[in-house]
C-alpha cells in the first residue's frame, strides 16, 4: 500500500513509524529537512505544500492508496485532503484540533469529501468515558456491535488471582484471558503462567460474563461510580462532563480561566464549575475532592496533570485518570502512581491504524499503547470445518471471538471453525505479521 503523510509532526512520525515496514511511505513537509527521528525510517520525502499539484504529483499521488494530513494547522490539513481527493481515488484522513470542525458540523467530513476526520481530543474523551463507566478497568473496547467487550484490569495485591497459574483460575464461561502486561511489556500467557500483583490482565467475552468475572476476581466490594472531579475545563473536560451528565454522575470541573468557566456554566446543565487552580490544596480539601470516586486530570500541561494527579491521590481519590500530551510520558506517569494515563495522540494513532484494511484483515483495536491488537479476518468459502485446537495456528495468538451470521461465539478448543466464519484474533503487534500472513496464505484452508 502506498501512503502519503503530510506534516513533520509527532503524529506524522508515529504513523510513519507504524507503517513504513509494510508500506511505501512518502512524507510531504514545508520544512527543508525532516526531524532526525524520520531519518531512521525507510521513506521518501518531498518538500512543499500539498495544496500544490506539482508537489502532490512529485509525491506520487496518482498511485497513492491513503493520504493522511497531520500537519499542526487544521485548515492546511483540510485543503490538502481536498486537493489529494481531486487527483486520485485515494482514502483521506484529516487531523483537526479545533472544536468547531467536529462539533458544529457533524456531516462536515462527508460533505467535504474527506473520508475520516481524526480529532484526538474527541477520541481521548471517548476512551476516558469508557474507562470511567467500567469500574477498575484501565482499558475498554467493544466489538460485534457492543455484544463483546475487551477489558483490561490491574491486579491488586489483595486479589485472589495473585500467585495463581492461569490453568488453575476458573474464569466464568464465555470469557477468555488474552494477554498480560507486566512492567510495561505485553505477552500472551500459557496455562502455566503465574499472575503477579500489579499485572494488567486483558479479557474478552460477553459483558454479563465479564461482570461476573469482575465481581468474583477483581473487586468483590465494587460500588457504582457516583462522583467525578475533572481538573481542566478545555474541550476534553467539557465533552466528558456532558457525557457524565447523561449518566446522572455528579460532576465537578475545576478550571483556572474565568471566561472559560463562564462558558462551561452556560453550556453544562448539572455540573458544578469551580473557578480555581487544580493544584490549590486548600480548595481541593474544602470541596472534599478526596471523597470523589474518580479524578480526571486533563489540562494541556503534562507537569500540571501529574502534580494534580498526585495531590488528589494523596487526598484519597480511588482512581485517577490523567491526560498525557507526550506519548512517552504515559508509562512514567503510571509508574509514579497514576492509575490510567491516556494520550490524545496515541488515541488518534490507534484510530488511524484501525482504518487500514489489508485484504481480508481488518484491525479493530490496539491495546497497551500499540503492543497488542485485535483484528478480524474471514475464513475462506472452501475451508473444511475443523476444531480450533486442531487448526495449525501460529503461536502467540488467540482466536477470541467468532461471528457466524448473527451468532456470536466465545470459542473453546473444541469449537468448530467453519467456512465464512469471521474470527476476531488477538496477538502482539510484533507477532501480527506472522498471523496475518497465515490467513493470507491460501494453504491455511487446506488443513
Amino acid at each position: 500500500m502506498k501512503v502519503i503523510i503530510y506534516g513533520a509532526t509527532e503524529a506524522a512520525y508515529l504513523i510513519a513509524n507504524k507503517l513504513y515496514i509494510d508500506h511505501d511511505i512518502t512524507v510531504i513537509s514545508e520544512a527543508e529537512e525532516l526531524p532526525d527521528a524520520f531519518n531512521k525510517l525507510d521513506l521518501s520525502y518531498v518538500q512543499g505544500n500539498p495544496s500544490s499539484t506539482k508537489v502532490l504529483k512529485a509525491a506520487g499521488i496518482e498511485s497513492t492508496d491513503v493520504f493522511i494530513a497531520a500537519s499542526p494547522v487544521d485548515e492546511r490539513n483540510i485543503v490538502a485532503c481536498w486537493n489529494a481527493g481531486k487527483f486520485a481515488d485515494v482514502q483521506t484522513l484529516c487531523f483537526v484540533s479545533k472544536f468547531e470542525y467536529f462539533r458544529d458540523n457533524e456531516g462536515f467530513h462527508i460533505d467535504a469529501g474527506i473520508d475520516y476526520i481524526i480529532w484526538p481530543e474527541k477520541l481521548l474523551t471517548q476512551e476516558i468515558f469508557r474507562v470511567i463507566t467500567i469500574p477498575e478497568a484501565v482499558d475498554a473496547e467493544e466489538f460485534a456491535g457492543g455484544k463483546v467487550n475487551l477489558l483490561e484490569y490491574k491486579i491488586k495485591n489483595s486479589s485472589k488471582l495473585v500467585s495463581k497459574q492461569i490453568k488453575n483460575c476458573h474464569f466464568p464461561q464465555n470469557t477468555l484471558i488474552l494477554g498480560i502486561s507486566r512492567e510495561g511489556q505485553l505477552f500472551i500467557p500459557t496455562g502455566s503462567s503465574v499472575i503477579q500483583a500489579d499485572d494488567k490482565l486483558l479479557f474478552m467475552g460477553f459483558r454479563r460474563n465479564l461482570e461476573e468475572l469482575y465481581r468474583e476476581y477483581i473487586d468483590e466490594k465494587s460500588s457504582q461510580i457516583r462522583s467525578v472531579v475533572i481538573i481542566g475545563g478545555g474541550n476534553v473536560g467539557f465533552m466528558l462532563a456532558e457525557m457524565l451528565e447523561s449518566l446522572k454522575i455528579k460532576t465537578k470541573i475545576i478550571e483556572k480561566n474565568y471566561e472559560r468557566c463562564e462558558y462551561l456554566s452556560e453550556n453544562l446543565k448539572e455540573s458544578l464549575v469551580l473557578n480555581a487552580d487544580g493544584t490549590d490544596i486548600e480548595l481541593l480539601e474544602s470541596e472534599d475532592i478526596g471523597n470523589s470516586d474518580i479524578a480526571v486530570c486533563v489540562t494541556n500541561n503534562d507537569e500540571k496533570n501529574l502534580l494534580c494527579s498526585l495531590l488528589v491521590k494523596q487526598l484519597g481519590v480511588k482512581k485517577v485518570i490523567t491526560r498525557v500530551n507526550s506519548v512517552a510520558n504515559a508509562s512514567l506517569f503510571e509508574k509514579v502512581g497514576v492509575d490510567v494515563a491516556l494520550s490524545p495522540l496515541q488515541s488518534a494513532i490507534d484510530e488511524v491504524n484501525n482504518k487500514f484494511i489489508e485484504t481480508d484483515i481488518n484491525i479493530l483495536a490496539t491495546v497497551e499503547r500499540g503492543q497488542g491488537e485485535v483484528f478480524e479476518t474471514t475464513i475462506a468459502e472452501n475451508f473444511k470445518s475443523i476444531e480450533l485446537m486442531n487448526m495449525k495456528f501460529p503461536a502467540n495468538a488467540i482466536v477470541a471471538t467468532i461471528k457466524r451470521g448473527h451468532k456470536i461465539l466465545i470459542p473453546k478448543g473444541d469449537t468448530l471453525i467453519r467456512a465464512n466464519d469471521i474470527l476476531f484474533v488477538f496477538t502482539t503487534t510484533d507477532n501480527a505479521p506472522v498471523i496475518k500472513d497465515f490467513f493470507k496464505n491460501e494453504k491455511y484452508y487446506e488443513i
